[in-house]
């Protein structure tokens, strides 16, 4: 005679200790659009035996409720124990939780500037660390460098703190206030500020420099009236057209672009070092051939891009990149390391200006479209997000493509190169997907966006997540709420990874929950990740499969736990002091330091 298996809440904890996954499935490669025998060499062993597994124990629960006609329902836990028992399945579900219920900045890296603890003497911070100050605040954005913090409060005001700012302080000061900032940017000694109706403010980074400068005149609140503001601060003034205005900004170490509503690049000089490696892409613009008549810091139009219309900016030390509306990236500046996407010219290293890039070198099919999504830039480095699509048998697949320096694990692909000109992919984030369960389709993972740091990068993935899970007490245990995926590469010397270890990786990899897990709460303990093994297996921990080849070491480890790992909150309206807001976790990779914050 059959005995049953259980209930679907039962069976739902057989299925998690079977898989060990948590609380979801792992994402794999997409195989959508290539022939089926050539997809399954993809899939380890133990992958195929979690799937056939599961679907045995669905099976068998299917035949038991029709062979007995019994009714297999969900058991309700008790009241005051359904969400420890949602807690326990899954980390991710804590990690949610917390990042609402206490919304703040967490930091790590170089403090030799205390930038990532101002009230620390500690020159390394060597895991995340929550910043006091920030404690139920909200941010608009917040940009990191090695002696320099800024950050721009849920009002658009600006918080300065560092050395770079003033020695000695210890709690962040606003510096900007009434200006209704939406973004800031940092060259190597001026801050940049965009304002929500389009002004575009430059000042100094020291305090005394704020201080000591003329300060222009301001309009009161009252009509009719001004006043002297506090600091000295300089606005960045492009000749725009009627109804057009700045909408965002991305700065070197001495330029700055400006991107308009109606698609027009504008560039500048950033700091008192003037651009001279074509960063700024006006051709014979130097300092002796600048305009006399004129401030240093002239907008001037990147006239060679007319009849472009520029989406996209983005830009590193000493390079830039704009993609137009159709996915065609152009870049321009220096290209030592071929962070421009071009092969390194030992008789001319620099690229005046925007040039097409042509990534014909990775995809040679004929059949093959390449759209770029997103683009990043930061240091020496350059990262692309492209839709690949075949025009001939349909399907979209999404790849990851990098180039410039890699020297320190720059480029993601598993190897160390001083200098990669032609894009290359970051393999174990290319070909990814997964099965969306409300549109019933398989969909390509994406990164929803990259962080680039001066050495390091991170990628946010725009995987599905869950965060309206219910709290009823008698909501399934099983319904629990996950966030996106987040994965660290590149130079770890001041530990900006966040590993908790001093390696270099040259493969992207994830980090432990940043706060502590309480033992208490986990169903498997040996499966919490207290810190990284080797760099290749933790790669093949993270769940996400590669094919045999790959650089990152082959597919996913069998036989052992999966690690617990962070996963970043995605948007989500709660209640912060006694108000309804919308808000979600966001990444900050700065020079030799990294950060995770809570932005409306």
């Amino acid at each position: 005679m059959f005995q049953p298996i259980g209930t679907a809440s039962n069976l739902r904890f057989v299925l998690l200790r079977q898989t060990k996954l948590g609380s979801r499935f792992v994402y794999c490669r997409n195989t959508s659009t290539i022939p089926r025998s050539r997809a399954s060499p993809n899939l380890s062993a133990g992958h195929r035996k979690t799937v056939t597994t599961t679907l045995g124990l669905l099976g068998g629960l299917a035949i038991y409720q029709w062979a007995y006609g019994i009714e297999v329902h969900a058991e309700a836990p008790p009241a005051s124990s359904t969400e420890d028992l949602k807690r326990k399945l899954s980390i991710q579900h804590i990690q949610v939780g917390n990042s609402l219920q206490n919304p703040g900045v967490y930091a790590w890296g170089n403090n030799i500037g205390r930038v990532v603890a101002p009230d620390s003497d500690e020159n390394l911070i060597k895991s995340p660390r929550r910043l006091p100050f920030f404690d139920n605040m909200l941010l608009r954005d917040l940009k990191l460098d090695r002696n320099i913090g800024v950050a721009v409060t849920e009002k658009g005001d600006l918080l300065q703190w560092g050395t770079a700012y003033a020695d000695g302080i210890k709690t962040p000061e606003v510096t900007l206030k009434g200006k209704n900032i939406v973004k800031a940017q940092l060259s190597q000694d001026r801050i940049f500020a965009l304002s929500k109706d389009g002004t575009v403010y430059s000042l100094p980074m020291a305090k005394k420099y704020q201080l000591a400068g003329a300060k222009p005149s301001e309009s009161s609140w009252i009509p009719g009236l001004s006043s002297e503001s506090n600091i000295h601060y300089r606005t960045l003034k492009p000749e725009l057209g009627y109804l057009e205005s700045v909408t965002d900004i991305a700065s070197g170490s001495d330029h700055i672009l400006l991107l308009t509503s109606k698609g027009r690049v504008f560039s500048a000089v950033a700091s008192s070092s003037f651009p001279v490696r074509g960063q700024t892409g006006v051709r014979g613009l130097t300092y002796a051939a600048r305009p006399k008549d004129k401030p240093y810091d002239t907008c001037h139009e990147i006239t060679s891009l007319n009849g472009q219309t520029i989406t996209k900016i983005a830009a590193g030390d000493y390079h830039s990149l704009v993609c137009d509306n159709k996915g065609q990236v152009y870049s321009f500046g220096d290209n030592t390391n071929g962070q421009l996407g071009f092969d390194y010219n030992p008789e001319s290293n620099v690229v005046p200006t925007p040039t097409p890039l042509s990534l014909k070198a990775q995809y040679p099919g004929r059949n093959l479209a390449t759209t770029v999504k997103t683009l990043a830039a930061g240091g020496a480095n350059s990262y692309f997000v492209v839709d690949v699509e075949d025009t001939q048998k349909g399907g979209v697949t999404s790849d990851l493509l990098s180039c410039g320096t890699g020297i320190f694990g720059n480029l993601g692909n598993g190897r160390w190169t001083h200098v990669q000109g032609s894009p290359i992919k970051v393999k174990s984030l290319s070909g990814l997907s997964e099965y969306d369960e409300k549109a019933n389709k398989i969909i390509p993972i994406r990164p929803k966006y990259l962080s680039v740091g001066a050495t390091h990068t991170s990628a946010i993935m725009d995987n599905l997540t869950k965060v309206d899970a219910s709290t009823s007490s008698s909501s399934p245990v099983h319904d629990v709420n996950y966030g996106a995926d987040v994965l660290w590469w590149g130079n770890n010397e001041h530990y900006q990874l966040g590993t908790g270890k001093r390696t270099n990786s040259c493969v992207p990899v994830y980090i432990p929950p940043l706060d502590p897990v309480p033992e208490d709460m986990v169903v498997d303990k040996a499966s919490v990740m207290t810190g990284p093994s080797t760099q290749g297996d933790l790669t093949r921990k993270s769940g996400i499969i590669g094919g045999k080849g790959d650089d990152v070491g082959g597919g996913m480890s069998t036989g052992k736990d999966q690690v617990h790992r962070f996963q970043i909150t995605p948007k989500k309206k709660v209640n912060v002091a006694g108000r309804t807001v919308e808000f979600e976790q966001k990444i900050c990779c700065g020079r030799g330091n990294t950060a995770v914050y809570s932005a409306v």
